[in-house]
């Protein structure tokens, strides 16, 4: 198999938020996608080991920041490859709190969606959350990124807990094997 094929699927780049009691946490997310349209109704999937797996179980709530490509690689690190655990990522951020009272992030954000969790799917290192959205808005008419403008001209990695990881050591193994 090519798992390379695997990069030929579109995607876009984004925040997402949840709460727990009184903290907030977020992450970047390339695995968003809507599944109805009455509802609306959209998934995300989030790897178990991510702080913000927690808070989404446990508010039962996720708002989603559709980034701009404008999005600085310093401002992606600091949701994509940082911990809530360690370190307060909305501290310096421009935020809302939406009507789940959970964040909204707006820097950098085209549009968001903020939704309540219906249901889930334990799909092994990850979690597919699925959410009714419960509102939403435009920001502004920038455009958004998608994972092929991240990887190509911002030159981005994925880390070793996205859904769309691929270790190229395996693949060059199995390729030797073959």
């Amino acid at each position: 198999m090519n798992q390379k094929t695997l990069h030929k699927i579109s995607y876009g780049l984004y925040v997402i938020s949840s709460k727990s009691d009184d903290k907030f946490n977020g992450q970047i997310a390339n695995t968003v996608f809507q599944i109805t349209s009455e509802p609306p109704t959209f998934a995300i999937s989030i790897n178990k080991q991510n702080f913000t797996h927690k808070f989404i179980n446990e508010s039962k709530v996720f708002t989603i920041s559709i980034l701009s490509e404008d999005a600085t690689m310093k401002f992606i690190g600091h949701f994509g490859f940082k911990s809530g655990k360690d370190i307060d990522k909305f501290k310096d951020v421009n935020y809302k709190i939406g009507i789940t009272n959970s964040p909204i992030v707006i820097d950098y954000t085209v549009a968001y969606l903020e939704c309540e969790l219906i249901n889930n799917l334990d799909i092994g290192t990850h979690t597919v959350f699925i959410g009714k959205v419960i509102d939403a808005d435009i920001l502004n008419d920038k455009k958004p990124m998608t994972y092929d403008y991240y990887h190509k001209v911002k030159k981005g990695k994925a880390p070793k807990t996205a859904p769309t990881y691929i270790n190229n050591k395996i693949i060059e193994t199995r390729n030797l094997q073959n």
